[in-house]
């Protein structure tokens, strides 16, 4: 015996032993790097290397509840405790994007990509190239904020680029990013950022498709814990707690067994409409991702805007409000305009304009303002130019793609490209456009009147000091007029751009109104009124516009999203008590042939479901410890005709003296089980063990589904169950008492535990130390 155990070779190398500073509740590998994931208990997020090197720390400064990498690794999602969703960078763990799509928790997250390849077959498939690039330069950044460091406005400028990658997503292959709250709601968002789809679990009709039509069952109180989206984007697993309510009716119009099943199951929704239609779906949300950041850019150009002509105003005003107390104090019964007015006409300098001019603002105070005023405008016409306009240019071009797609309705009006809404929101965006252009002349020539009234004032300053004028820019006394009747004490600009005001109608002579209702007739904009509102109103409008428009496939999607069977896996007397505590469950999707499974009788490798889950002792008192494995839950819904196949399922019961602290499904159908030893002494036991199981020998069962719905089928494998042995399996002691999470990574073939002492343990799972020490 002695030698046996000695030959023995330890599985898995341990690669290191690390102290961590804080628990760990939840950690995630990298699908591409070598990069570890961690939330720790007061909810920061810190991403380590292999080597335990600390790459960056964040805390959002709100509870955290899930988390999930971007297939391709190069960003990470994040679920809060306030229902919204976080996008971060690998490279810096930069905010990249913020969702508000969940009113609760955001409990599970699962971000999966399409793994069939696009191929260019023109008889079922296209492939779509972004055009804008042809026609446009590259899309603007949003202006900066002057006087603002870096990282002070929004999204940070040296994550631009990567903010940029992420939504220039025509390269990438399609994804969708599928979440759950406690609340029962499943929201999907494809590449992580455009909302496609929502539902709610205790809203939809449950149905089985061994049952009929006939079925009428119901979730109550349901709450999500973990979803999975299949490879092929047809089927989302979701494993749920709730009280399924059992209202069916029976072949003979009998009521079946009205007995309410509390606890913990598993469901089938049918997404199969993100297959059928993943490459028009993935059109639009290039096109809407596209057009929701240069909106992002046309509202910070404004609020940029507003902000610095409002400074340059408050300057200006500021300055000359004096004139008017000096005027008040003089005893004069006039307005500021009429001094001003008076001097220009040559009469005699009145007191107070003189005090005015030589001491209240003096020639530096004039100059000051001047270069104020006049250098603001200068600025604003440049965000118009490299920042408002093109944005509002490539817009208009992206939503005129859409309006065209849209009629295309064979293949999108499927997905609810409604022509209408487009049609309305692509004039909404060329009548932006001529606002925009409207804008940049009222701008160009309140700069002009600013720019003539200021140099009159400094000449007249100059004379009332006797001081040579000769060199002084030339001014207009025609537009000192204008100017002091129509610009002084009122503000074009700001109406213009400010949003606090966009209620206010501006007003326009009724001639040119005439003449736009006539350019109706020519196929002209059919809102006659849009020179009446303000740019930031007709910014508003054009928003407002895109919503209702993209709102319509949000809908339509959502409504094709259904149920389409239930699995009730195990009971519990409170679902209060179940949801307060972590059940170990994992869900996966791999490639099988048609010998692996006995129900599927095929020829070519498919994919196939795993759904592994612990129950807790209480559930089922008769088979205490024991790990259910399901799987082929899954239909096959790409072809609706194909014929249904029962699932097939195991119980494995964990050795004696052990109990299962966390469970993970790898790759080649193993499964991955954290085991502590259970002490038998009034001392907490240190030691544990990690086991892989190969679940193809398993011995599965075909489940009977006539009376799934109303009965715990796993209960009745309770006399076939597997008894794992420690020596029949390939494990690895631990010399230390582990918690959850276990981090499991399948395609870089390493593991890490944490340990009750605040320890964090990697193993590589593909090596065995032994032989790594004899290769040494």
């Amino acid at each position: 015996m002695d030698t046996d155990e000695s030959e023995r070779v330890t599985p898995f190398q341990l690669q290191f032993d690390k102290p961590i500073a804080s628990e760990i509740k939840i950690a995630e590998w990298n699908p591409e790097k070598d990069l570890l994931a961690m939330v720790t208990e007061d909810s920061k997020i810190l991403l380590h290397r292999f080597n335990w090197q600390r790459l960056w720390t964040i805390s959002p400064g709100k509870s955290i509840t899930s988390l999930c990498w971007r297939p391709d690794g190069k960003a990470v999602a994040v679920g809060l405790e306030d229902g919204t969703i976080s996008l971060h960078d690998v490279e810096n763990g930069k905010l990249l994007r913020s969702m508000k799509t969940h009113t609760a928790a955001v409990v599970c997250l699962n971000w999966q990509e399409d793994a069939e390849q696009i191929k260019d077959n023109s008889a079922s498939n296209f492939t779509y190239e972004d055009r804008t690039s042809r026609f446009f330069p590259p899309p603007p950044r949003k202006p900066r904020m002057p006087g603002l460091v870096s990282g002070d406005t929004g999204f940070m400028d040296d994550g631009e680029d990567s903010l940029r990658e992420l939504n220039t997503s025509s390269h990438q292959r399609f994804n969708i990013l599928c979440s759950g709250d406690i609340d029962g709601s499943i929201c999907f968002s494809i590449f992580g950022i455009i909302p496609v789809g929502k539902l709610n679990i205790h809203d939809i009709s449950i149905c089985s498709p061994q049952m009929g039509d006939r079925v009428s069952l119901q979730l109550l109180s349901a709450s999500i814990c973990k979803v999975a989206l299949s490879t092929n984007l047809c089927h989302l697993i979701v494993m749920c707690l709730g009280e399924l309510s059992n209202g069916a009716v029976g072949p003979d119009n009998q009521r079946m067994a009205e007995r309410d099943l509390v606890g913990f199951h598993c469901l089938l929704l049918d997404t199969s409409i993100f297959w059928k239609r993943k490459n028009e779906l993935h059109q639009v949300a290039q096109q809407a991702s596209n057009v929701e950041d240069l909106t992002e850019v046309i509202r910070s150009s404004l609020s940029v805007m507003c902000k610095q002509w409002s400074d340059a105003m408050h300057m200006f005003h500021e300055k000359f409000d004096s004139l008017s107390t000096l005027i008040v104090d003089h005893g004069l019964d006039s307005t500021p305009q009429e001094e001003f007015l008076s001097l220009l006409g040559g009469a005699r300098t009145s007191p107070p304009v003189h005090q005015f001019l030589l001491n209240s603002l003096g020639e530096a105070g004039l100059k000051r303002v001047a270069k104020t005023v006049c250098s603001t405008g200068k600025e604003l016409q440049l965000i118009v130019l490299d920042h408002l306009q093109p944005a509002a240019e490539i817009i208009a071009f992206r939503m005129g793609e859409l309006r065209g797609l849209s009629k295309w309705r064979a293949r999108y009006q499927s997905i609810g490209l409604d022509t209408t809404l487009f049609d309305k929101a692509t004039e909404k965006t060329g009548t932006l456009l001529v606002q925009v252009e409207r804008f940049m002349s009222v701008l160009s020539s309140a700069v002009q009147q600013f720019s003539n009234f200021f140099n009159w004032l400094l000449k007249s300053v100059k004379i009332l000091m006797s001081e040579p004028s000769d060199q002084l820019p030339p001014f207009s006394s025609e537009l000192v007029i204008v100017f002091l009747k129509f610009l002084y004490d009122q503000d074009p600009i700001k109406q213009l751009l400010d949003l606090s005001d966009a209620d206010q109608n501006i007003e326009v002579d009724s001639e040119t109104l005439e003449r736009v209702k006539e350019l109706i007739q020519f196929g002209g904009f059919s809102d006659c009124e849009y020179l009446q509102r303000s740019l930031a109103k007709e910014f508003q409008q054009m928003e407002s516009c895109f919503k209702e428009a993209f709102q319509m496939p949000f809908t339509t999607i959502s409504k094709k999203i259904l149920c389409k069977d239930i699995f009730p896996l195990f009971p519990h007397a409170s679902l209060t008590e179940l949801a307060s505590s972590i059940v170990p469950a994992s869900i996966s999707y791999y490639m099988e042939t048609s010998h692996a499974i006995s129900t599927y009788q095929t020829h070519e490798p498919r994919v196939i479901d795993y759904i592994s889950f612990l129950i807790p002792d209480e559930s089922f008192s008769a088979i205490p410890k024991c790990i259910g494995i399901i799987r082929g839950f899954m239909h096959d819904g790409k072809d609706a005709e194909k014929v249904y196949n029962s699932p097939e399922a195991v119980l494995l019961r964990v050795p004696d003296n052990y109990h299962c602290v966390d469970l993970s499904l790898y790759k080649e159908n193993q499964i991955v089980l954290l085991l502590n030893e259970t002490s038998t002494t009034s001392d907490s036991s240190e030691n544990a063990c990690m086991m892989i199981v190969e679940a193809n020998s398993l011995p599965f069962m075909s489940i009977d589904r006539s009376s799934t719905v109303n009965s715990w089928k796993i209960h009745d494998l309770k006399d076939s169950l597997v008894y794992l042995q420690l020596e029949n399996e390939k494990v690895r002691s631990i010399p230390h008492s582990i918690v959850a999470p276990l981090a499991v990574s399948a395609s870089r073939g390493v593991a890490c535990i944490f340990a009750t002492r605040k320890r964090a343990l990697v193993y590589i799972l593909e090596e065995d130390e032994d032989e790594i020490s004899d290769a040494e």
